[in-house]
């Protein structure tokens, strides 16, 4: 019968799509490059212990504050490693055709391999995010401070961000390896986005403080800034250091405007590279 056909093509879809994630997960284990940014991760953990030296004062805070940017340096990077090494290669090498046998449209395979590497960044994550609490409770028995650090729920929602911020990051550089056809393109425009979007913030704060009082560069740059917001996600607002370091909570409006913002920027690049992906000729 139709139902018993519109089921059948249901389990379809998710087995389908179920099966390109987990492909991915064992892609992006066996990966050489993924290993070696791992071994970067941990190493950028172990420069925010030593870091902690340098603040007699505040060592717990400096740790974490140097741990954070680390793991959000090393996340980027693991986002845009693994979409190249699980789909851009994969259509460099054309064993994409391999995985576009199966029954089921092209979009399948993009939305897999999407969730397999969100997937894959939420176990990076977890696993620097431990990393970088043991540190930071360690550098806490080692010295003294005037005042403790939030590391219970506020630091777990920090690192929570930083994992949406790559997942972002993700959604962009597929979306770019749907339709590039260099090798590394996904990288290279990846890290500008990424570089790009974590510079927004900063600069419209410039702006609005007056730009050292000069009243022309504001005027020259704001509208320029304002047409790059429609298309550029401030990605610092999703970083939320400031709660576990100084017990400054950003506010749950704030938090839920900048999940938002993450969420409908994702699905609007992941729709971008379904359609790109369904419509692109392999020869």
């Amino acid at each position: 019968s139709l139902l018993q056909e519109q089921s059948a093509l249901r389990r379809a879809f998710f087995f389908s799509m179920w099966e390109f994630c987990l492909s991915a997960w064992r892609s992006g284990f066996r990966s050489r490059s993924v290993h070696a940014i791992l071994v970067l991760g941990v190493l950028l953990v172990g420069v925010a212990y030593l870091s902690s030296s340098f603040s007699p004062r505040q060592p717990m805070t400096v740790a974490l504050d140097v741990g954070l940017s680390g793991m959000r340096f090393s996340l980027v990077l693991f986002a845009l490693f693994w979409v190249q090494e699980l789909v851009g290669r994969e259509i460099e090498r054309r064993t994409v055709m391999y995985a576009l046998s199966y029954p089921v449209s092209r979009g399948v395979y993009i939305i897999g391999r999407y969730l397999g590497i969100l997937g894959l960044l939420a176990l990076a994550t977890l696993l620097l995010g431990m990393l970088l609490w043991l540190t930071t409770f360690f550098v806490g028995v080692a010295y003294e401070q005037g005042f403790r650090l939030a590391l219970g729920f506020p630091f777990w929602v920090t690192v929570f961000g930083v994992w949406v911020d790559a997942a972002l990051v993700a959604a962009f550089a597929l979306w770019i390896a749907s339709l590039s056809t260099v090798p590394m393109l996904p990288v290279a425009l990846g890290a500008a986005f990424a570089v790009a979007g974590k510079s927004l913030g900063a600069v419209i704060d410039y702006l609005e403080r007056g730009a050292d009082n000069d009243p022309l560069f504001v005027s020259k740059f704001t509208p320029l800034i304002e047409t790059i917001q429609w298309v550029l996600p401030d990605l610092s607002r999703l970083d939320w250091r400031v709660w576990p370091m100084y017990d400054l909570s950003p506010g749950l409006p704030t938090i839920a405007l900048a999940l938002l913002m993450a969420a409908g920027y994702s699905i609007v690049m992941l729709g971008l590279a379904v359609l790109t992906f369904s419509r692109r000729e392999f020869s």
